[in-house]
């Protein structure tokens, strides 16, 4: 793995966390049951994002620069992560820009659902990961 050529700081390796990541997929959940279908997407892709941090975290990187966000996908993509999933959320990365700063209720029921569904899947592949390096060992 390679993660010189992305635009991360090399830290102290911190503890492996995900309770961002789970308190963001309970607020997702949330939200779709109150039906504000953009900010259920929102707090899903954010669930993502936190869950990746706290791999690069647990790995001794962060993020830095001005596209922290794009450099947690690469980071993960460069990590050997499933790039079908890297790529949707990539993809809702975009969708959710435009949701939080350029036009409310875009997002229907049936999308929030399906990204919820996949961040709690990203989630448990991230769990998955750092348990197959602590083994590893």
């Amino acid at each position: 793995m390679n993660y010189e050529r992305l635009s991360v700081d090399k830290i102290e390796k911190k503890e492996f966390n995900l309770s961002l990541a789970e308190r963001d997929l309970k607020a997702a959940k949330d939200s779709l049951n109150s039906q504000d279908y953009d900010w259920a997407l929102s707090i899903a892709y954010n669930a993502v994002l936190q869950a990746g941090r706290a791999l690069m975290f647990s790995l001794g990187y962060r993020p830095k620069g001005n596209d922290k966000h794009k450099t947690v996908f690469a980071f993960l993509e460069e990590s050997g992560f499933d790039q079908n999933i890297v790529f949707y959320f990539d993809n809702i990365r975009k969708i959710r820009h435009i949701a939080v700063y350029d036009e409310a209720g875009i997002i229907s029921k049936e999308t929030a659902e399906e990204t919820i569904k996949k961040a709690e899947i990203f989630v448990q592949k991230i769990r998955t990961i750092v348990l197959k390096i602590r083994t590893e060992k």
